[in-house]
Parts: structure tokens; C-alpha cells; sequence
């Protein structure tokens, strides 16, 4: 008998009679004879990845890897397949967080003014990415809820959300330090007040959890529902990470202050001076998301970036992502990102799990995606040839099983290598044209 059969068997059983609700998926997938890299394992130089029911059914050698006798088969001969790129920070979808009226609003959530039509989507599909999290900008000490956003085919934002358990949308939160949250009244005017906004405002949070805790549930004892305190109830509880702007090495070392002071989890996010403390970034198993980028300028405090901060930090062991922080790097060029890191001294393996499994850490769903094992989502990029190749291009994006992106396909060509249309939102209505009013990619 083939390997791995007992565990399609289970799972094609789970999917047809275990009560799980309707999934996208209605016929199995196989995918043979690709040169499969799962992140979390060595390579497979002739493989087959099967999908059944949106997840991954069976991985391993073509020759030993049962395929269903209904499953569509797709021969992968000359490409490559690898998990759904993982993008830690994007603003794709043209949100806004909070507004002028003060520094810090964590009641103010990214979900609530996110298009999902934006051709963003459609590029970010184009480049391989299937999983992104969406932020508000860092103009702020803290500017809203962040949302982990699955690129499915989407109508809705409730279509791209991922959801827990009892079907609330998961996220962060976004937090900054630096020049960006530098203004005027009420917003800080140093480092050092920026510092201090926030540790009044979680001393506040603190009180609001004394209260809730001594109501013991009875309504007429708890505190006044306060949307900013449950946001911050949700950090100080560690149900949700902080995804936290930074890029000199002593706003960095003031992020870790706070996280040990109040005890929220945190992602350090562009780090742009990691590489002058990466030994404390390490010794503190700080997750940072890096972002890569070869033309760098826009603020003074990111003069220092350097291409190999993934190198550096890789080397002290202080986990490694890197994101796109779209539009700062078009999403279409996310896997040129992880070839620049490894130019730069960063190994091929910890490169590409931090587009991948790394980021997936970082966001709490690694259970979910980041490697092809079985078990997991069936977000796929299928590739021309070698992912940090310049000449590789993306030929397939699927998602939980269903193509998302065909580079085939004349509509989503057109969002990979651009041209007239490629940045509109919607085509133009007339007699002799097609409106794009909804998803259908």
C-alpha cells in the first residue's frame, strides 16, 4: 500500500461525514511530479502535494503518494511548489486607522474601511501571497486593529477574514515609535513623551481589568463599556500581538521596555537598526519582521537599514520574517525581497521561511499555513522554476484549495506584469465592456 493513504483516508472522511461546514473545494486536487518545498522539511525533487476539502491531504515522492481515483490531476513537471507567502505587514486595500482627535486608539479596527476590490488584492494574488496582515498606518502611537486577511475570492471583507473558533475576525494591533507619531498636541512631541502616552494609557488599561475582575461578573458592579480599554484588555490578556513599528536600535530597546513592563506579546516590525542590537533582539526572543529594500530613503531615521539585517539576526538566533509593507515594496515583488536578503548573507532556508512559516508564527496561525504538512490550509504558489530566481515567474496562486490566480488567464496577467488597467479597481462600464463589480478571481 502507498504511503500516507490511511491519512487521506481519514481526512477525505472528516471532510465528507464529519459535520464540518461546506467547504469551496468539492473535488480532490492532485498536484504530481513538482519539485515541492515545504519550509518545514527538506526538499522533494519529484512530488506530489494532494488536496482534499481546501487542506492538504498527503505530501511526498510522486512514486509513493496515493492520489485519489476522482482527483483532478495537474502535472507539475518542471515547476515548483511551495507554501502560500505569509505577508507580516500590508496596507493593500487602501484602509485607514485612526484619525487627528489623539495618539492612541485601539477601539478603531482596519476591517471597517477596507475595499476589497482594490487591484491590490489581485497584484498581491499575482506575487504569491495568500495570507496578509492588513494594518493601519503608523502616523500614530496606536492606530487601530490590524485583521489577518486570507486572499480567497471575496465580496466582502467577511469573506477574507480568518476567524476564530466563535467566528470573531482575528488581528493585532499596531503600535509605533519615532518621527511618525511626532506632531502637534495631543500626539507626542519627543521619543520620551511618546514613551509615556503609552504607559499612561496602559496603567489606565490595567485599572479598567482591576475593575472588570472585582465586578465577578455582576453587570451592576463592572465599569462603563470602553471600547479602548477592551482593545488593550485584549493586549494585556495576550489574546492578541502587537505589531509594533520601530526602526532606530533605541526605539527598538523601548519597545522591549514596555513588553516587559506590561507583558503583551510583540512583533518588531521594519527594525531598520536591528543589526546594532541583534544580541539583545535574540537574548529577548523578539520576533522581527524585516523589511528588504534596495532603495532605501523616505525618513532619516531609517539611513542605517541594511540588506543584511536578516543575516545578522538570523546568525544571533532571534527569529526572522520579512514583509512588504505594500506599497512601500509591491507584492508582486515580495520573493525578490528574500533573494536580496540571501545576497546579502542570509541562508536560502531561513529566507524563504520567513515569507512563509516565520510569518506565520508571527501572526499565531502557523497551525494553519507557513508549510506544506498535511493538515494544514492548501495555500499554494506553483512556480516557473526556482522561487529566488529573478527570472521565476508565479504561474498559480491557490488558496484552501481553489485558484485564486492564473497567470494564463488574460484579467490576471494583467495584474502580474501591469499596463493599462492593472491599477484601476474596477474596469470601465460601457456598451462594449465588462464591469469588474464583483470578485471573480
Amino acid at each position: 500500500m502507498k504511503t500516507q493513504i490511511v491519512t487521506f483516508l481519514c481526512l477525505l472522511g472528516a471532510c465528507l461525514g464529519g459535520g464540518l461546514p461546506a467547504i469551496a473545494q468539492e473535488r480532490p486536487v492532485a498536484f504530481t511530479n513538482a519539485e515541492l518545498l515545504p519550509i518545514s522539511g527538506p526538499a522533494i525533487a519529484h512530488g506530489t502535494v494532494v488536496v482534499v476539502g481546501g487542506t492538504i491531504a498527503a505530501i511526498g515522492p510522486t512514486a509513493t503518494t496515493a492520489i485519489p481515483p476522482n482527483a483532478e490531476t495537474i502535472d507539475c513537471t518542471g515547476r515548483v511548489i511551495m507554501p502560500g507567502l505569509v505577508d507580516t505587514h500590508s496596507h493593500v486595500g487602501g484602509g485607514w486607522g485612526g484619525d487627528a482627535s489623539g495618539p492612541i486608539q485601539p477601539d478603531v479596527r482596519i476591517l471597517d474601511s477596507i475595499n476589497v476590490r482594490d487591484s491590490g488584492f489581485w497584484k498581491a494574488r499575482a506575487g504569491g501571497l495568500t495570507t496578509l496582515n492588513i494594518m493601519p498606518g503608523s502616523g500614530h502611537l496606536l492606530s487601530g486593529q490590524t485583521i489577518y486577511a486570507k486572499l480567497r475570492k471575496a465580496s466582502t471583507i467577511d469573506d477574507f477574514a480568518i476567524k476564530d473558533a466563535a467566528g470573531k475576525p482575528l488581528g493585532g494591533i499596531k503600535m509605533a515609535n519615532g518621527t511618525n507619531s511626532q506632531k502637534d498636541a495631543p500626539f507626542p512631541g519627543t521619543r520620551s513623551k511618546s514613551a509615556a502616552l503609552v504607559r499612561q494609557k496602559f496603567l489606565k488599561a490595567q485599572d479598567y481589568r482591576r475593575k472588570v475582575a472585582e465586578a465577578k461578573g455582576d453587570a451592576a458592579k463592572l465599569p462603563d463599556r470602553d471600547l479602548e480599554m477592551e482593545g488593550l484588555l485584549d493586549v494585556l490578556e495576550g489574546r492578541i500581538v502587537v505589531h509594533h513599528h520601530c526602526h532606530r536600535a533605541d526605539d527598538i530597546m523601548t519597545v522591549l521596555r514596555l513588553r516587559d513592563e506590561f507583558g503583551f506579546k510583540v512583533v518588531l516590525h521594519h527594525v531598520s537598526e536591528a543589526w546594532k542590537v541583534a544580541e539583545q533582539l535574540a537574548k529577548a526572543k523578539a520576533s522581527c519582521s524585516v523589511i528588504v529594500v534596495d532603495s532605501p530613503g523616505g525618513k532619516i531615521e531609517a539611513m542605517d537599514l541594511s540588506l543584511a539585517t536578516g543575516a545578522v539576526l538570523e546568525k544571533a538566533g532571534a527569529p526572522v520574517a520579512i514583509h512588504t509593507d505594500d506599497p512601500v515594496t509591491d507584492s508582486r515583488l515580495f520573493l525578490r525581497a528574500a533573494a536580496l536578503a540571501v545576497r546579502a548573507g542570509m541562508s536560502r532556508e531561513k529566507a524563504l521561511e520567513a515569507l512563509t512559516l516565520a510569518g506565520a508564527r508571527m501572526l499565531e496561525l502557523d497551525a494553519r499555513i507557513g508549510s506544506l504538512d498535511v493538515g494544514k490550509d492548501a495555500d499554494l504558489v506553483v512556480l516557473s522554476g526556482d522561487p529566488l530566481s529573478v527570472q521565476t515567474k508565479v504561474l498559480e496562486t491557490w488558496v484552501e484549495g481553489t485558484k485564486v490566480f492564473d497567470r494564463a488567464d488574460p484579467d490576471d496577467r494583467l495584474f502580474a506584469v501591469g499596463g493599462y488597467g492593472a491599477g484601476r479597481d474596477q474596469k470601465a462600464h460601457g456598451c462594449c465592456t465588462d464591469a469588474r463589480l464583483s470578485e471573480t478571481k
